[in-house]
């Protein structure tokens, strides 16, 4: 007889799984199609990566309030960041920054997520209400946890890294053309 999982622990696992699939596809225009991220790109990665740490505490550490409230908050600043990109490319005949996929540049992207989380984290709300749970759920272990939990670390790294040599040790090109520590 196998156990039923609760349904927050289920939705941290789904939650998880998004924001990698989130950084797979930044990540793979970046590596695909020589893409490089300009700094506030990589200012709504690294807020995706909040939001991926906040699930990935919920499912290591069991569910808190305040991993949720780090979710929250990672997620809203996000968003101000992706509000700020698009507000630059707003103007008439500005071709935005990078390639569109359907029809929306990344950044865009990023601001709806950024909703879409919130949206997403609330929904958690409602159904771990409706179910009865409570906050506190023990952490979550299993085979399907940790391949989540190791996809979504070996992205930070990959991200991490790529930045290193994108960046090196001080600021950002405004508009990367090329890694700087492969020059």
């Amino acid at each position: 007889m196998s156990e039923q999982r609760p349904v927050g622990t289920i939705l941290n696992m789904l939650g998880m799984l998004g924001i990698s699939l989130i950084l797979t596809v930044a990540f793979t225009y970046q590596l695909a199609l020589g893409e490089l991220p300009c700094p506030l790109c990589l200012l709504q990665r690294a807020g995706f990566i909040a939001v991926g740490m906040g699930f990935l505490f919920n499912m290591r550490l069991g569910e808190r309030g305040s991993h949720y409230a780090m979710i929250l908050m990672a997620s809203l600043v996000t968003g101000f960041i992706s509000m700020r990109q698009v507000s630059l490319h707003l103007a008439p005949g500005d071709p935005g920054y990078g390639s569109a996929l359907f029809g929306l540049h990344f950044y865009t992207w990023a601001l709806i997520a950024a909703v879409g989380v919130i949206c997403y984290v609330a929904l958690v709300f409602v159904l771990k209400d409706m179910a009865g749970e409570r906050d506190g759920d023990a952490p979550m272990g299993g085979p399907a946890s940790n391949v989540v939990c190791a996809i979504f670390a070996l992205l930070v790294a990959a991200n991490l890294l790529s930045t290193v040599l994108e960046c090196g040790a001080g600021q950002c090109d405004d508009n990367p053309v090329r890694y700087l520590l492969l020059r």
